[in-house]
């Protein structure tokens, strides 16, 4: 079933074009990764599937983005949007408050405030995100006393704090050591039986390992989509080729 489907977008910064005509069905509970060289477009595609473009002045985009159905550039409020379309950053950045609190910020602005309720929700998200064990006998202390691994870990709990239906992750593990992407990536592979989940990486080995569908961006175009197999043995353009193998990029 189809979770997203993104219909001939083209994404302007002023006069300058930064995404042309991007077409993609992306499949509901499944993990589908954004490749290519850097400046290609990928983070500012994915910035599309939660609007977090509009926040830039010059910006400016056509073209459907749909989401159950609905497009979300006409049918859907941004801040109900970004509760179902949730992102997880580069850099760890968790707010410089108790872990417990990083975790209970968003359901609170969504109007929970029973502290049953935020137990409950501060337990299942950090649970999720495989760091509960680690940090349940210090909830009350600051987040920033946290390992890089254990942040990001954190911000993915944040995330799954409002229950989102689809995960945004743009480059979730470039700051990280080898051990904390390794747990990010089992993460990834847990998470995607409950949530959609699209992440940009410049790691051809992560969207080999997590990712079961790919994408390939060049200039702002998607060059070729398809199942992960498919595009890194047996890519249909030469130029997907070419990246793969580390010709160019």
């Amino acid at each position: 079933m189809k979770k997203i489907k993104v219909r001939q977008l083209d994404l302007f910064y002023g006069d300058i074009q930064a995404l042309k005509k991007v077409d993609m069905d992306i499949e509901e509970n499944s993990v589908m990764a954004l490749i290519g060289p850097s400046g290609c477009g990928k983070s500012t595609f994915i910035r599309t599937l939660n609007r977090m473009n509009d926040l830039i002045d010059c910006v400016k985009i056509t073209g459907e983005v749909i989401l159950d159905n609905q497009d979300i550039y006409k049918d859907i409020d941004p801040i109900e949007l970004r509760k179902r379309v949730g992102m997880v950053f580069q850099k760890p950045n968790p707010f410089p408050m108790t872990i417990f609190d990083n975790i209970a910020y968003g359901p609170r602005i969504h109007g929970i405030y029973s502290k049953k309720k935020l137990n409950e929700i501060v337990e299942r998200s950090l649970t999720a995100a495989v760091l509960w064990d680690e940090v349940k006998d210090r909830l009350n202390s600051s987040a920033l006393g946290l390992s890089g691994g254990q942040q990001q870990r954190l911000c993915i709990a944040r995330t799954l704090a409002i229950e989102p239906e689809v995960i945004l992750m743009d480059e979730p593990t470039s700051a990280l050591d080898p051990i904390s992407t390794m747990k990010i990536e089992e993460l990834i592979d847990q998470l995607k039986h409950k949530y959609t989940i699209v992440i940009v990486t410049h790691n051809m080995q992560q969207a080999g390992r997590v990712a079961d569908y790919t994408s390939f961006f060049l200039n702002g175009e998607i060059i070729e989509t398809g199942p992960t197999e498919e595009i890194f043995y047996n890519p249909k353009d030469k130029r997907t080729e070419d990246y793969i193998t580390g010709r160019f990029g």
